[in-house]
C-alpha cells in the first residue's frame, strides 16, 4: 500500500490564529517538501473557497498552491482531493492540469468531484444544482477533460457544457495524465467512475469501504471495465499518542464533517500497535492508497509515521 499527504492548505482551519500568510505558505512548503524528501507517494490539496466553517482564516487556492508546489518538489506525485466541478469551466480546468503536468514534469493527478460545500458556491456566486445536476455536470465534465487531452481540436456537444474545435497544447508529460474521481455515491458517482476514471477516492470506514468497492466492481462489469485497472484510493486521519484514549482525545471537533461514522474507531488513531492494526485492514479491503491527513501544521508527525510505516 501507498501512503500520500493530504495538505493542510486551511479547508479545516489548519492556519487559524495565523496573522501571516507568506509565513504559513512556507511552513506549508516546507511540509511538501518534507513529504516528498520521506517516501510519501502523494501530496493532495483539498479546493475550496471558504474554510468549514466559513471564517477569516487562511485558506490557500488549490490549483496556485500545487503549481508552485511542483516547482519545490521533485519526486512525489500531486493532486487535488479533489477540484470542484463547479468552481471552474471543464475545458479551462483540462488546461490548468496540462500546464501543471508540465510544471511538475509529468507527475500530476486531476482529481474531480461534483463539488459539495454549498458555501463555496453562494458566496463566489457559483450555481449550486440538487445533487443529480450537479453529477450529471460532472459526468460532461470528464468528456471534455478528456477530449482536451486527446484531440488535436476537441469537440463536444453536451446540455452542460459544449467545447468547438478548442485547441489544448502542450497536453502535458505523462502519455496519459490520471483521472481520479472521489466520491462514494453508489448508484451515479461510482458508475461514473467505473465509465472514465483511472482512480478513485471513497472516504469511509474499511468495512464501508469494502461495500463501497464490490458496487464498483459490479459498475465496471456492467460496462466492461477492467475493474483491477482503477487505482482504489482511501482518506483517512492520523494520530498517533501513547495510548489509544489520548488519541481519540485528540480528534478534533468538526470531524464528522469530513468523516462518516465514528473516525476514531477505524481512522489511523491510537497507539502505533493499533495503527499497524487499521493499515492492515485497509489494505485488506482493497485500498491501494491510503492518503493521510495529519493533525496540525508541524512536520513531525509526517516524519514519525515515516520511520514507523514507509519502508
Amino acid at each position: 500500500m501507498e501512503f500520500s499527504v493530504f495538505l493542510p492548505t486551511g479547508f479545516g482551519r489548519d492556519w487559524a490564529g495565523a496573522t501571516d500568510p507568506v509565513d504559513a505558505f512556507d511552513t506549508l512548503t516546507r511540509l511538501a517538501k518534507a513529504a516528498d524528501e520521506l517516501g510519501y507517494a502523494g501530496l493532495w490539496a483539498p479546493d475550496h473557497l471558504h474554510t468549514i466553517p466559513p471564517s477569516q482564516d487562511f485558506l490557500f487556492e488549490s490549483w496556485t498552491t500545487l503549481s508552485a508546489l511542483a516547482r519545490e518538489t521533485s519526486r512525489i506525485r500531486l493532486g487535488h482531493l479533489v477540484t470542484g466541478n463547479g468552481y471552474r469551466n471543464p475545458a479551462l480546468q483540462a488546461k490548468m492540469a496540462s500546464t501543471v503536468d508540465v510544471l511538475s514534469r509529468g507527475r500530476f493527478t486531476f482529481g474531480i468531484g461534483a463539488g459539495w460545500y454549498e458555501p463555496d458556491h453562494v458566496g463566489y456566486g457559483y450555481e449550486f444544482p440538487p445533487p443529480g445536476e450537479r453529477l450529471r455536470r460532472l459526468e460532461e465534465a470528464v468528456q471534455v477533460v478528456r477530449a482536451l487531452w486527446a484531440a488535436e481540436e476537441a469537440t463536444f456537444e453536451g446540455r452542460h457544457y459544449s467545447v468547438r474545435r478548442a485547441i489544448n497544447q502542450p497536453k502535458g508529460v505523462q502519455e496519459r495524465i490520471p483521472l481520479m474521481i472521489a466520491g462514494a455515491g453508489e448508484r451515479v458517482t461510482l458508475r461514473i467512475v467505473a465509465r472514465y476514471a483511472d482512480a478513485c477516492n471513497v472516504i469511509e470506514s474499511p468495512e464501508g469501504l469494502a461495500h463501497k468497492f464490490e458496487v464498483l466492481r459490479k459498475h465496471c462489469a456492467d460496462l466492461g471495465t477492467d475493474y483491477d485497472r482503477i487505482k482504489r484510493t482511501a482518506t483517512t486521519a492520523c494520530i498517533i499518542a501513547d495510548t489509544d484514549e489520548e488519541a481519540r482525545a485528540l480528534v478534533p471537533p468538526g470531524s464528522e464533517f469530513a468523516f462518516p461514522g465514528d473516525l476514531a474507531s477505524y481512522g489511523l488513531i491510537g497507539t502505533l500497535d493499533t495503527i499497524r492494526e487499521r493499515i492492515a485492514r485497509y489494505a485488506e479491503v482493497g485500498v491501494q492508497e491510503l492518503v493521510i491527513g495529519f493533525l496540525g501544521t508541524d512536520v513531525e508527525p509526517l516524519e514519525r509515521f515515516a520511520a514507523e510505516f514507509l519502508g
